[in-house]
This record gives C-alpha cells, structure tokens and sequence, in this order.
C-alpha cells in the first residue's frame, strides 16, 4: 500500500520531466493514478485490519483519506472542465461553441415567440454576468438551477399558449400541436442546460485551482506522516 503511494508520484513527473513525455499517453498514466489513488488505501486498510492501534497509526490514517478524499473531490471537478474524463482540457469558447451560445440559431427559430426569446437572453446574460463575479460563483452554482427551472415554465407556458393559437388558426391536430410543443419545448431545455454548463465552467476553473493549492500540500503532509509512522512501528 505504501508503494502504491508512492507511485502516485510518477503522474506528476511524468508531466514535469520532458524525457518522460514519450512514455506513453497522458490518459494511461492518469488511469494508473487514480486506481493507485484508489487501491493503496484499501491496502493499508486491509494491512491494518480496519482497527486503529494508536495515534500515530490514527493520523496517519485521517491524513489518508483526507488525500482520498480531495483526490475524488478533484476527479469531479476535473471532468467539469474537460473533454471526458480522460480528454484534453475544454475551454470557455470551446463549450460556448458547442453550447451554441455563439450564434442565434435558438432566437431564430423562435423569432415567432419573443418572450421566450427575451426570456432565454436575459437569463444568459444573468448568468455569466454572475459568474464572473469570483464571489458569486459557489452559490450561482446551487441558485442556477432553480433559475433555470422557473425560466423554463414561463417557456413552456408561453409557447403552449402561443402553439394553441396557432393551431386553432391553421387547423392543426392534437398530433401534430404536440409535436411542436414538445420540439420548441426541447429546444429551450437544451438551450437552458448548456447556458447553465457555460456559466459554471468559470467557477468550476477557479474552484480547480483553489483545490490544487491544498491538495499538493495534503500529500507532502501524508508522505511525512507515513514515514513518521514507519519509524515509529519499527522502534516501539
């Protein structure tokens, strides 16, 4: 268990040290981390038989799963802010791109129901207006949410009116009025869920960051912790 520890270093040389870069892909490497991450604590706690014998043993098993924890903490917010779990690292346009928050393919095709489209924009700019603000960014991720459920009623009900209108003036059958609604429907909910993933990207990057700053300093003090605990089992 202590060596599987150990190894987890070579993912970060391996990023560090230019004559490492040829050993295979990132992902690969990045694979082993994390299932070192995962099967050396289930060693060490299988070598303990799930008791703590004294202190020392009982920090340096807090100060583990303190490192596991961050680590899994890490992995969730890592895949937030790239391509897949293993892809390379996303960007703000690159999801604003695909988001399709660059162009007005969504306003045009409800150019016919313009408070849907005035809905959709004001809660775009809300949202990335807020989550520019650093301070903003922790609680925009709980309040989003439910900010873009309420703006989805008030689509949803605006295009229902509007589609029964309209299928009153042209004649339109259950079928096909429902058809309708459940496409424009749709579309607002895609529109809503990608506004949402764009805006919490930012925050996202930042709480990245914020984690490694305290996870590299968990790790040297696991290491330290370890070593004082061999030391100890070997002379008492």
């Amino acid at each position: 268990g202590g060596i599987m520890l150990l190894l987890l270093f070579v993912f970060p040389l391996r990023k560090h040290f230019r004559f490492m870069h040829g050993l295979g892909p990132a992902k690969y490497w990045f694979a082993l981390h994390m299932a070192l991450v995962i099967l050396g604590p289930l060693f060490i706690l299988a070598h303990s038989r799930f008791e703590v014998g004294s202190v020392n043993a009982a920090v340096a098993l807090a100060s583990m799963c303190l490192v596991a924890g961050s680590g899994i903490i890490g992995r969730f917010i890592y895949i937030k802010i790239h391509h897949g779990l293993y892809g390379r690292r996303a960007s703000l346009d690159d999801m604003r791109a695909q988001s399709g928050l660059s162009s007005r393919e969504v306003q045009s095709k409800l150019a016919f129901a313009p408070k849907v489209e005035e809905a959709l924009s004001r809660f775009e700019a809300e949202a990335l207006k807020a989550h520019a603000n650093p301070f903003a960014g922790a609680w925009g991720l709980a309040v989003l949410g439910l900010r873009a459920r309420y703006v989805h009623g008030q689509c949803s009900r605006e295009l229902r009116r509007l589609y029964k209108a309209h299928a009153r003036e042209r004649d339109w059958d259950r079928a096909k009025l429902h058809r309708r609604l459940k496409a424009a429907n749709q579309m607002v909910h895609t529109y809503l869920c990608r506004t949402r993933e764009v805006a919490h990207f930012s925050t996202y990057e930042r709480l990245f960051s914020l984690w490694h700053v305290l996870h590299v300093p968990l790790v040297y003090m696991l290491i330290l912790i370890a070593i004082a605990h061999v030391v100890a089992v070997h002379i008492y």
